[in-house]
């Protein structure tokens, strides 16, 4: 069992936990439970942090649950012979920093008592940032560790391991180091492309997960058995071509509004092989240009197989390799620093449907049954909060598509904004009927 923290948009996190892996549930309103012997962290855009669960209470308050903790790990670490950096972050407490920087401290005075060094990495809030849990390393190795103390909106509380920190310094890299961008066409955040990829490939990609061989380090010896949730050994997932097979094999994912290519770099550094198309021929040489630098810079190993200059919503992709799953950020439409007026928004409404159903169209007679899509399509956010959606989004049966359903979220909870944008992005989830 893992849990993960979810990031600013949570239903948008948990959709894709739920798509890669199946079996979760909500947790907290931030964080998600996923039952799966592994979690391959570093593919997923939408979580903050994640860690293997190791213990369970059915309540507590801050101070019972950290006492428990205290003197589980001080029991867990009393014979190693290397230093400990340590890192606690609680969630859902009515805590401060100080609260938690207190147990810490606690734990550091139980173990120099029986000559075990430990650092703890300092807390200014309840929770270190992923920024300080990245650059500490935290969760990456046996003596570099951090704890996720959680709190569950039915009172109940997870104990985990972290296992990784988003890595801010590769995203940061991937959105800002590429050769070429273009704001005019719009610059969709790798994590957000990362999300769509999984959501549109799903448990396809399973055997893209890297198993996570490393033990907890506090076993059921340390908490009290009618606490603690027996942990069993992490059974390596069976290998997947989309992967561990060679490039003839691997899943092919298709952009056909390819941009400056960041689904695309999302999607290679995944392990698949991808095609890309986009409607202007300086956007499909900024690709190569990004995709050259990428393959260069992260050590690249999946192929990218075709670009070409495309309208969409004609071009044939032909069947150099079969497309297993479309992943694109369409036709956006103009860009808009406040809410139009009614009759602009009908006609930019009116326009972007238009074109991204004449797509659908297209395509659909190109994929087999079962494909499936992930779209970022436009919504208009009004002063009030509310949305204006597509009209397709309603009804893509009359294109020749079903919608996927999920149990965590409502379809249209998959929004992607920030405060100040008046343009959002939805995510339809599909596959070809």
């Amino acid at each position: 069992m893992y849990i993960a923290l979810l990031g600013r948009q949570p239903a948008l996190g948990i959709a894709e936990l739920e798509r890669s892996y199946g079996k979760v549930r909500w947790f907290s309103s931030h964080s998600a439970l996923v039952d799966t012997d592994s979690l391959h962290f570093e593919r997923l855009g939408g979580s903050q942090k994640a860690g293997r669960v190791v213990a369970e209470f059915a309540s507590g308050d801050w101070r019972t649950v950290s006492q428990k903790v205290i003197r589980a790990y001080t029991a867990a670490w009393a014979d190693v012979d290397y230093k400990i950096t340590l890192g606690i972050s609680a969630y859902n407490f009515p805590v401060t920093g100080r609260d938690v920087q207190h147990t810490g401290i606690l734990l550091k005075k139980a173990l120099k008592a029986k000559n075990v060094s430990l650092r703890l990495v300092p807390n200014d809030d309840a929770a270190l940032l992923s920024a300080s849990s990245h650059h500490n390393k935290l969760g990456l190795s046996a003596n570099k560790v951090e704890l996720l103390i959680i709190k569950g909106d039915d009172g109940s509380v997870k104990v985990a391991e972290s296992i990784g920190a988003q890595n801010i310094t590769q995203l940061a890299a991937r959105d800002q180091k590429r050769p070429r961008r273009d704001a005019f066409v719009g610059m969709l955040p790798p994590k957000l492309a990362q999300m769509m990829v999984n959501l549109a490939v799903g448990e396809l990609g399973n055997g893209n997960h890297a198993p996570e061989n490393r033990s907890a380090a506090v076993t059921e010896q340390h908490l009290q058995p009618e606490h603690i949730e027996e942990m069993h050994g992490v059974k390596p997932l069976r290998k997947n071509s989309s992967r561990d097979g060679d490039a003839k094999t691997r899943l092919t994912i298709l952009d056909p509004f390819c941009g400056t290519g960041v689904i695309l770099q999302e999607a290679l550094l995944s392990g698949y092989n991808v095609r890309g198309s986009d409607l202007q021929d300086k956007m499909i040489e900024y690709t190569r240009e990004n995709i050259d630098w990428l393959k260069r810079t992260f050590r690249v190993h999946a192929d990218m197989t075709s670009l070409d200059v495309a309208d969409a919503t004609k071009y044939s992709w032909g069947s150099k390799l079969p497309i297993d799953a479309v992943v694109a950020e369409t036709y956006l439409g103009q860009p808009f620093s406040a809410p139009p007026s009614p009759a602009k928004l009908q006609e930019v409404q009116r326009n972007c449907n238009h074109i991204i159903g004449e797509f659908l169209t297209n395509i659909s007679k190109q994929l087999k049954p079962g494909t499936p899509l992930c779209l970022a399509v436009p919504a208009w956010r009004s002063a009030n909060g509310s949305f204006t959606h597509l009209p397709l989004t309603q009804n893509p049966e009359r294109f020749g598509y079903s919608r996927v359903q999920l149990s965590t979220v409502a379809p249209s909870d998959l929004l992607y904004y920030r405060e100040d944008q008046v343009v959002a992005r939805e995510l339809l989830v599909l596959v070809k009927a």
